[in-house]
């Protein structure tokens, strides 16, 4: 019995990993998006981080509904149904560069987001489950580390497909004779369309892999009775994971979203764009290296304190690209990828330690937290439209601090009072 259920969770597993991959390569096309809607419609930052912000936003909006769904559904029909939202979200990039209009851009990634949300809550408690509690946090690590591979690949196929056209201003695209400007839009637009249109396809074949493939249903998958939603609240250690993820993605995303700028300016790298798309995807190839590191290391250390160690790290990183800046600035912002790689999965998995059947809707309530990544960017960017790029990261750097904090004492599973 314990053979067959071990291969059974391996099949899921290398099914979920797949996801993984997929999800982590969406999310970092936003990263491409940004530089790129910021010159063809030509926002400043703040503007441009309403990519981030619509994105990110839906994860606090819908976080709470998926949980709901997936405590009464279960993760498989949560991670289909997330799937073909998602498909649904990616299908609307088409209309979007065709009338080149950036509200409709925006509403196409909430539905997106939507989607990926309730695969966020559905695929995370369900791979934590599938298993021993004592090696959650390494297997969810691992999982995660195929996603990293994904936002590694993603910034340098969006870099070849989506930055590689140049992108002209308003005043010379006035300059062009009729013919000259359909073109340029024509190419524009394909430059979106065409990826997005592959990921809508691969989305809708996952789900049809996913409906036929025989996951195996957990005992704590759904709820059997009434369940009440204060209670969620009243574990301690739940409430300060979520502030945990909104440090955490809002510095994730800050740092993504602004790298290409960062290695743009002249005091810096002086990079084109394409030129930092790649070297953006070492930022995320930092992150995948770092979760297979991190998955076997917690089989030696305590999740925790590999947590605690990293966000340290991490500071003292920031700290040194700010006083120094120039190239140094770049590999020291870059490097932060690495440690960053654990971070993730490990505070969803220390923040759902104990909650037996409450999982799936704190599940919920933990992707709330999400949320960061609409609003840290915002913050950032603000500083950086008034002071200098290089010194918003102390943005980033104050959620650093924070999850320094949850790894060193927040994550202990105790009630509040």
């Amino acid at each position: 019995m314990d053979k067959q259920r071990t291969n059974s969770y391996r099949g899921s597993l290398i099914i979920l990993t797949a996801l993984f991959f997929i999800w982590g390569l969406i999310t970092s096309l936003n990263d491409i998006l940004v530089p790129h809607l910021k010159s063809l419609f030509e926002l400043s930052y703040v503007q441009a981080s309403l990519v981030q912000f619509s994105f990110f936003f839906a994860y606090f909006v819908m976080s709470y509904p998926a949980g709901k769904i997936v405590s009464k559904s279960g993760y498989k029909a949560g991670i289909i149904l997330g799937l073909l939202i998602a498909a649904g979200g990616c299908a609307l990039f088409y209309p979007s560069a065709a009338l080149r209009s950036y509200p409709l851009f925006l509403l196409s990634l909430f539905i997106l987001a939507s989607g990926l949300t309730l695969l966020q809550v559905a695929a995370n408690p369900y791979v934590n489950s599938l298993g021993s509690p004592e090696t959650a946090a390494s297997r969810l690590n691992l999982t995660q580390a195929f996603n990293s591979l994904g936002t590694t690949i993603g910034p340098v196929l969006g870099g070849l497909f989506i930055l590689s056209a140049a992108v002209l201003t308003a005043d010379q695209i006035s300059q062009l004779q009729p013919v000259e400007a359909q073109h340029y839009f024509a190419t524009e637009s394909a430059s979106v369309q065409s990826p997005y249109l592959v990921l809508t396809g691969v989305l809708i074949l996952i789900a049809i892999i996913i409906w036929f493939s025989r996951l195996p249903i957990l005992s704590d998958e759904k709820e059997t009775g009434e369940v009440q939603d204060h209670s969620l609240w009243k574990r301690r250690h739940l409430v300060l994971g979520v502030i945990g993820l909104f440090a955490y993605v809002g510095a994730e995303v800050s740092i993504g979203s602004y790298l290409i700028s960062l290695m743009e300016r002249p005091d810096i790298a002086s990079l084109t764009a394409v030129e930092a798309s790649k070297k953006l995807s070492l930022y995320w190839g930092g992150a995948m290296v770092g979760r297979f590191i991190g998955s076997f290391l917690m089989t030696r250390i305590k999740p925790n304190r590999l947590l605690a160690f990293n966000a340290i790290v991490v500071v003292l990183l920031i700290a040194s690209a700010i006083t120094f800046g120039g190239i140094w600035g770049m590999w020291g912002i870059l490097a932060i990828g690495l440690f960053n790689s654990i971070m993730f999965p490990t505070i969803f998995s220390l923040a759902l330690d104990k909650l037996g059947k409450l999982t799936g809707r704190a599940s919920g309530v933990l992707c709330m937290g999400i949320v960061g990544g609409a609003l840290i960017p915002i913050l950032q960017a603000t500083i950086a439209d008034h002071l200098s790029l290089l010194a918003s990261f102390v943005v980033p750097l104050l959620c650093y601090v924070y999850i320094a904090y949850y790894g060193f004492k927040g994550y202990r599973p105790t009630n509040c009072a």
